[in-house]
């Protein structure tokens, strides 16, 4: 089904001084590829994607840009302006994209980012953002098994972590015990279930969970060591900060991941850091 707002496989169909026509069906007809997006290649009867929206003077247009979002998704976009109509975010087109005043939790801010959601008006038609992204969120139950791997956008800080939305369909938090590293607003990440509430609710993790996670974390600091002649400076009383530079994990998983590998015989530890063992 041809969609506005999304990528779209087309085949074209006639070719004019100011472009290519393309087939986009029953409905909407015959949209312009304008010559600027046309390459040699292109030829009549020819199939190519192309993305489908609506220009400044509101008429269907075709481009082989790429977009930084497209209808249905999630996505950290910059304000470029502001007039009495809303804010005006890059998406990567020509013809900016509008989120209306109705549509902003806060008011935006020219040079500012913002998670929004890319979205078609049932009315207009027209290609709109919102900011107001809870109702378009859990809307459907979350039907994700324990440890599955999920894609992740970092949308807000709270007071016990980060919320992320999860595979453009769900609210799921990280606490703060569970990040390191850098884990700003707008970043996209794979992440992992780690518990689904009674109410619903999600907790998640970037790393695995059990022993899938351990194993993998312990794998991580091995391979570290071996890297750094067998050492690292690193022990249970080094901070959260040094732990995350070096090794970009969680001191409380490094302390478990290391415990697992003394245990093992892979390493020994000292105050000084830990040292791999020549078994």
């Amino acid at each position: 089904m041809i969609k506005v707002g999304t990528y779209n496989e087309l085949k074209i169909v006639k070719e004019v001084d100011f472009g290519l026509y393309l087939d986009a069906g029953h409905d909407l007809g015959e949209v312009l590829l304008p010559k600027r997006y046309v390459t040699e290649s292109m030829k009549i009867g020819q199939t190519i994607s192309v993305f489908l929206y609506f220009d400044s003077e509101d008429r269907l247009i075709a481009t082989t840009q790429h977009v930084k979002a497209m209808a249905g998704e999630f996505a950290s976009l910059k304000v470029i302006d502001t007039n009495r109509a809303g804010a005006f975010l890059d998406w990567g087109l020509p013809k900016d994209l509008l989120v209306p005043f109705n549509q902003q939790k806060v008011a935006m801010k020219t040079g500012l980012g913002y998670i929004v959601y890319v979205y078609q008006d049932d009315i207009s038609e027209r290609l709109l953002a919102s900011s107001k992204l809870d109702r378009f969120l859990d809307k459907v139950p979350a039907n994700y098994k324990v440890g599955e791997k999920v894609d992740l956008l970092i949308a807000d800080r709270t007071d016990i972590g980060f919320k992320a939305i999860i595979n453009n369909l769900h609210w799921g938090v990280i606490f703060e015990s569970d990040v390191f590293g850098d884990l700003g607003i707008g970043k996209k990440c794979k992440g992992y279930i780690r518990r689904i509430r009674e109410d619903g609710k999600i907790d998640l993790s970037l790393t695995q969970t059990g022993y899938a996670k351990m194993d993998g974390l312990s794998d991580r600091i091995l391979l570290t060591m071996k890297q750094h002649d067998g050492f690292l400076p690193l022990s249970d009383k080094s901070s959260p900060e040094q732990i995350a530079k070096i090794l970009k994990m969680s001191k409380g998983n490094f302390k478990k991941a290391i415990g697992q590998l003394y245990k093992n015989g892979d390493i020994v530890i000292a105050d000084n850091g830990i040292t791999v063992t020549n078994k």
